[in-house]
Parts: structure tokens; C-alpha cells; sequence
């Protein structure tokens, strides 16, 4: 079995049975556990930590300060402005102010009630309206003007122009809450010093890589002399692409004791430590001339950030420039504001910065086009961009196989005979959307590859991939066994994969922005491609054979290395990188709803999802990324939504209160795999593990519409606001029926 093949996750039988090991599971003769004090208020300066009273409590062994990690931190160089712990202003309740190390997780709990921080509370901004605002109510000093973390704003054409001439308009404004990942494994680090002043970090993350780096800057120890390992993660979704306060305390407890330390965070940590979706609210006009065809579309955007930049500043580039297909817009502006606010940092969640503006998008689309008399599937078939051309912000579009995604999700819904016909609150909905295959740029620029392969054979057969890539549960050391077989032509179970460990591994940049199929795939065929020629020139009737006469001809062990290199691409502007990608995914959605109209209450019967990732390297992968990607939009559609109140605290930091989909909250899905073969790809593949949640929201939003004749543009949809515009609708049905 290779490639194309529904080869089962080589990491799912440990998993199933329980003998995987995740990083709380990783435990060592005298071990200490950690806690951390956080902040009980939005803002406040701190006058004084005293913590000499944990520090005598019995069963501590030491405590921690921020004035022990000074150096600020952050994963993009530009915009570090964490502190591991804070040391004189806290920016948000949940905010790290100190640590304790106990015999046990008890003793560390308690000894926290003992250590006295004075506060001089501060007002709080707490949307990014105020944060905008009030300039003067500093929330971090980071920002160089006011509480702004990244201002941009771009235009290609003469929007203003084009939005005179045009025949259809629609102009609304649109909100998105903030919502957040919800992995069923909590956020987790262990940390151990061996004698020669050697530090090893466990930690679930899915960037070792930049953790390491972190790690080295903030300790001020040599990158060599420190190590990172990711065991099996459960769940991350964006949420641990940062380095976190629970990684650098452990590993500074850890020096300072000469004892292994671990912290585990509570579920409420989870929530505090978030990156979850900015909150946005979105000013969006788009502008239809009389043949249906985009002439121009203008987005406003003012994004809720937090209290620290995490990736906002790509956010404030990726809310604007990953909107630009899989139609092709004649002219385009857009002004995004990414504001520091005092609440939870907010990052990057699956489908990072253009879920939101997606929605906002997709929503006019299908206003606009009503106004002309349009089918909301031909106007999209109308402005399909192609392939092989240019975004209208300079973005390269190879494959593209959005119209095969539009074929199969209306046929398979019935569209033709069933949208518009089925009668009071039943309706159906579409919409597409357009994602990347990895950043082309990386996070911090070098000639260096962003994500590298070893591949070494030995002479009984056995084939060890050695790889820095982050498996977060997507499959990718699946995918590595599958092309070493394709490549090497041996059993796939015959092949052990390495991962995600700074020592043993090449350097890989992380499991983010659905690069790891498209650029480990490229560094792990390329390795396997150099050794597949050594095998073959060399013979033999068995692999482990071919391997023996391969070795004993070179003389030397059978190893071989590939990377991939970063690629230049992007418009010629200050920002034109961000966003340009070697390739991009296209997705299309039909989404069936029902609405009880006396009531409000509604329901996703069925979303048929279709989706071009190039070439299904694993249809069962492909297929498992679809309906998860489906299932966390129509999540966010139905309930998700991060809730504070006027102090800045958070509402029901729980998953008692912090509502998600159960199984009988699912919709039945349908997902449907479309195959574009890039030419850039690994045998033609593209990403499918973020791009297939863009277009639920709106395709749910839009099947609404069709459903009762409300156009909502605000998250979560709740009962209570369809009910309002329901109600909001008949008033202006009686009006305009007694001539009012």
C-alpha cells in the first residue's frame, strides 16, 4: 500500500489501546509539579510579588518570578511581547504572574493562595471599539500608536469607481465572535536538566521547532544545549502554535532545582492560555456589474486581538489577502485594524484570519446576486477565476478544481430541483472558499529549508524516516511511511518514523497554515528518490537484499537528506508575501437547513462538502480532515462563543459552559474529493486540512435565507437572533402591507 491508498494511521493502534504516550503521561523519579498564580484582574500595574510565604509552605521546593525570565518572547520575530511571567503590568485576568514547584499538584495549588501580589487596577478595553478609541488606556506597551498591533491596508483598482457603475450592491456590516479550539488533551510540558547542564522539554505542541528557538532566547542557554520533543498530541488546531508560560517555567524550575518539573494545565488554564478566532466586525460592500460578474468589493475590518500580538500580525494581512478567490474580483480594497484589547490573546484557529471575512464575503455574494435575479451557484460559476493566473492582489493560482467542487455538491444536493422549492423553513446554501498550502514566507526569513527529511536505510530492510514535521493528529507520519513505499518500494509497515525532536530530527517549521503535506511531502520524496536510485542501480530479489548491495557498494551506511526550499512568490508591495502560497486548495459547500419560525430554533440537517486537494495521498486522511474542518464550522455557526463580562472576566471557562456540538448536534455529512493534481505538489497534492471549514458558516447562513427570508450576519446564529430578524420581517411585511 502507497500512495493513493487507505493506509490506516500508523499511531491509531496506540492510541486505541492506550499505550501511546502524550506528554502527562511522562513522569520521572523525583518529580515536581507546577502551578502558576494568573492575574485576577484585566489590567493593572503590579507594585510588588511577595512570595516568601508559598515559599516556606511544607512540601515546595521553589518558586518562580518573572524578574527570572526577563527576556520577552513571541513566535515572530517583529512582535515579541510576552513575558513568560509577568513582572510589573498584567493585561488580562488569567494573565501568568508567578510559579511554584511542590512535591504534587496539591501542594503547588495551595502555596499559590500564599503568594501576595499588590495591584493597582487600571481601566480595561475590552473591544477593539474602545481599544480603538482610547488610545491613553495603554493595553500594551508593544503597540507604537495607541493599542494598534498591525494596521493595513491595501487597494488594487479603483474600488470607488467601480461601486458607482455597479448594478447590484449589497453593503452590510457583519460580526464574528471569538471562539476557541477546545483539544481534548490540556496544554502540557515536562522539563528535565542532566548533569552536564543539558535541558530536554516534553511539551504538546505542534511548533518543537520554534519552541526551541524560544526556549534558547529567553534562558539565554545555547540552541545546542537544548532539546524539545513533542510525544502524541491530542488535539491542537492552531491552539499550541505559540510557545507558552508553562514551557519556559518548567524549563527554568527544572534548571533551578536539578529536578525534572511539570505543569499541566487545568481545562480553565486552557481557556485563559486560548489563540483562538479574532473576534471581527467587518464593514463589507460588494459590488456586482449587470452580467453578475464582481467588479469590486471594499471590506472594512476591526479585529479583536487580546492582550499580546501572538501571529496578529499576519492575521491583519491573512483577514484581507486570502479573500481573493476562487473568484476573480475586478477591483479590491481592504483596510483591517488588528487591536490589543484586555482579554485572552487570540491566534491562529484552523483556517487562520479569512474564516471570518469568508462568511461576511460569501453572505454578499448571495445578497448581491439575488438583487440581479442570479442563482447563487451561477454567480459563482460566473466568476470563477481559473487556473494557472493571478489573484487581483498578485497571489500565483496554479490547479484549481473549485468548478468540479460546485458540479458535485449540487447535484449531490439536488440543488437545481430543491433550492428555493422547499417550502417554509427548509432551505439550502452554498458557498466556496480558497485556502492555502502553506506560507510561502517564513515566519522568520532565512535560505535555509523550511522543512527537511533524513532518510536512512538499514541493511535488513528496515527504513527509518527521521522527520521534524509535527504530527497533531492530521496523519503526516502516516503520510511519510506511504511515500517511502511509493519511493523506495518496500512494505510501509516496514517503515519507523522519527518525529518531532530537536536532537534526532532535521529542522521542520511546525504544524501550521496546512503546510506539512505539500512541503515535507516534497522533502521526504525528493530524500527517498535519491536512495530508490542507489537501490535500483545496485538489485536484488528482496528489498532488504537491494539494501545489503547498495551498502556494501557504497561502503558507507544508506542515508539520504531532501528539504524544501521557500519558493519567492507574492505581489510586489509592502505585505505582498503574506498570504502567497505554492498552491492553493479550493472548497465548495451545500449546506440543508431547518428553521422552526415560531421559535427561532434551527437546525444543520446536511452539509455536502466537496473539496480539490490536489491528489488524496489517503483518501481516508483527506476524508477525516473534510468532516472535521465541516464539523468545527458549523460548531462555530451554532454555539461557539467566547462570552466576558464588563470586568474582562471570562463567562464559563469550562466545556460545561463553553457549549460544543455533540454527536446528536452534528449534521450528517457528505464530503467529496476532488483531484486537481497540482503540478507543484507531492504527486500533485494540496492542503485539506483547513480550507474545507470556510465555507459552512456561510453556506449555512445563506441556507437560512432560503430557508425564511432572513439574511443573518452575526455569530454564533443563535435561536434568539433568527427569531429577531424573523420578527424584525413580519413588521415590515404588515407595514409594507398597510402602506406604512
Amino acid at each position: 500500500m502507497s500512495i493513493g491508498d487507505r493506509f490506516p494511521k500508523v499511531d491509531g493502534p496506540a492510541k486505541a489501546d492506550g499505550s501511546g504516550v502524550y506528554a502527562d503521561d511522562i513522569s520521572f523519579p523525583r518529580i515536581l509539579h507546577a502551578k502558576i498564580l494568573r492575574s485576577p484582574h484585566a489590567n493593572a500595574r503590579i507594585r510588588k510579588i511577595d512570595v516568601s510565604g508559598a515559599s516556606r509552605y511544607p512540601g515546595v521546593v521553589a518558586t518562580l518570578t518573572g524578574d527570572e525570565l526577563p527576556v520577552k518572547y513571541g513566535v515572530i520575530p517583529w512582535t515579541q511581547d510576552e513575558q513568560a511571567l509577568a513582572t510589573d503590568h498584567v493585561r488580562f485576568v488569567g494573565d501568568e504572574v508567578a510559579c511554584v514547584a511542590a512535591l504534587d499538584e496539591r501542594t503547588a495549588e495551595e502555596a499559590l493562595a500564599l503568594i501576595e501580589v499588590d495591584y493597582e487596577v487600571l481601566p480595561a478595553v475590552l473591544t477593539p471599539e474602545d481599544a480603538l478609541a482610547h488610545p491613553e488606556i495603554k493595553v500594551n506597551e508593544r503597540a507604537k500608536v495607541g493599542n494598534i498591533t498591525k494596521h493595513v491596508n491595501l487597494q488594487f483598482g479603483d474600488v470607488d469607481a467601480e461601486v458607482a457603475r455597479a448594478t447590484a450592491i449589497a453593503s452590510q456590516k457583519y460580526r464574528y465572535a471569538g471562539s476557541t479550539h477546545v483539544p481534548i488533551e490540556p496544554h502540557c510540558a515536562v522539563a528535565r536538566a542532566d548533569a552536564d547542564g543539558n535541558l530536554t522539554v516534553w511539551s504538546s505542541t505542534q511548533i518543537p521547532h520554534y519552541v526551541h528557538r524560544e526556549l534558547s532566547r529567553v534562558l539565554g542557554l545555547s540552541a545546542s544545549k537544548i532539546r524539545v520533543i513533542q510525544p502524541l498530541l491530542g488535539g491542537a488546531f492552531g491552539g499550541k502554535s505559540d510557545p507558552f508560560a508553562l514551557e519556559f517555567c518548567v524549563a527554568k524550575l527544572a534548571l533551578k532545582t536539578g529536578r525534572p518539573v511539570k505543569i499541566l494545565y487545568t481545562r480553565e488554564e486552557v481557556f485563559y492560555a486560548h489563540r483562538g478566532r479574532h473576534p471581527m466586525n467587518m464593514d463589507l460592500t460588494v459590488a456586482l456589474d449587470r452580467d453578475g460578474r464582481i467588479a469590486a468589493v471594499d471590506n472594512k475590518i476591526l479585529i479583536d486581538g487580546g492582550a499580546y500580538a501572538s501571529f496578529g500580525l499576519v492575521t491583519a494581512y491573512y483577514a484581507g489577502q486570502l479573500l481573493t478567490g476562487p473568484y476573480r474580483f475586478g477591483t479590491y480594497r481592504f483596510d483591517s485594524y488588528r487591536m490589543y484589547t484586555n482579554k485572552p490573546p487570540c491566534g491562529p484557529k484552523r483556517g487562520h484570519g479569512s474564516v471570518q471575512p469568508r462568511f461576511a464575503f460569501e453572505v454578499a455574494l448571495d445578497e448581491a446576486a439575488e438583487k440581479l435575479g442570479i442563482d447563487p451557484i451561477e454567480v459563482r460559476r460566473r466568476n470563477f477565476i481559473g487556473e494557472q493566473v493571478e489573484t487581483v492582489n498578485g497571489q500565483k493560482i496554479t490547479s484549481n478544481g473549485f468548478l468540479k467542487c460546485l458540479e458535485l455538491v449540487e447535484q449531490a444536493s439536488g440543488w437545481k430541483e430543491r433550492h428555493g422549492k422547499l417550502g417554509p423553513g427548509r432551505g439550502l446554501g452554498v458557498a466556496g472558499s480558497m485556502y492555502i498550502s502553506g506560507t510561502a514566507y517564513p515566519v522568520y526569513p532565512n535560505e535555509m529549508p523550511q522543512s527537511g527529511i533524513l532518510v536512512k536505510l538499514d541493511r535488513s530492510g528496515r527504513v527509518t524516516v527521521f522527520s521534524g514535521a509535527s504530527d497533531i493528529g492530521q496523519g503526516v507520519n502516516t503520510l511519510l511511511c506511504q511515500i517511502a513505499a511509493e519511493e523506495l518500494g518496500c512494505d510501509p509497515h516496514e517503515v519507523t518514523i522519527v518525529a518531532a525532536d530537536t536532537d534526532l530530527t532535521p529542522v521542520d517549521l511546525g504544524a501550521y497554515s496546512s503546510r506539512v503535506t505539500f512541503m515535507a511531502g516534497l522533502a521526504a520524496r525528493e530524500a527517498c528518490q535519491k536512495l530508490a536510485a542507489k537501490l535500483h542501480a545496485a538489485g536484488g530479489s528482496t528489498f532488504a537484499e537491494a539494501c545489503q548491495r547498495a551498502e556494501a557498494e557504497e561502503g558507507a551506511p544508506l542515508a539520504a537528506v531532501g528539504g524544501y526550499r521557500t519558493q519567492k512568490l507574492g505581489g510586489d508591495y509592502r505585505g505582498g508575501t503574506i498570504g502567497a502560497s505554492p498552491a492553493y486548495s479550493f472548497t465548495a459547500h451545500v449546506a440543508e437547513v431547518s428553521v422552526d419560525e415560531e421559535t427561532g430554533i434551527w437546525k444543520v440537517e446536511k452539509i455536502w462538502a466537496a473539496h480539490d486537494c490536489g491528489k488524496a495521498l489517503n483518501p481516508s486522511l483527506v476524508e477525516g480532515q473534510i468532516e472535521g474542518s465541516v464539523y468545527m464550522g458549523a460548531a462555530e455557526a451554532q454555539m461557539e462563543e467566547m462570552v466576558y463580562d464588563a470586568k474582562g472576566l471570562l463567562f464559563g471557562p469550562s466545556l460545561l459552559d463553553y457549549r460544543i456540538p455533540t454527536s446528536v448536534d452534528t449534521p450528517d455529512l457528505e464530503s467529496y474529493i476532488v483531484e486537481s493534481a497540482d503540478p507543484n505538489g507531492p504527486y500533485g497534492a494540496k492542503e485539506a486540512g483547513e480550507g474545507p471549514l470556510h465555507p459552512a458558516i456561510p453556506a449555512i447562513a445563506n441556507a437560512i435565507h432560503d430557508a425564511c427570508g432572513i439574511r443573518i450576519r452575526e455569530l454564533p446564529f443563535y435561536p434568539q437572533r433568527v427569531l429577531a430578524l424573523l420578527r424584525e420581517k413580519a413588521s415590515g411585511l404588515r407595514r409594507q402591507a398597510s402602506g406604512i
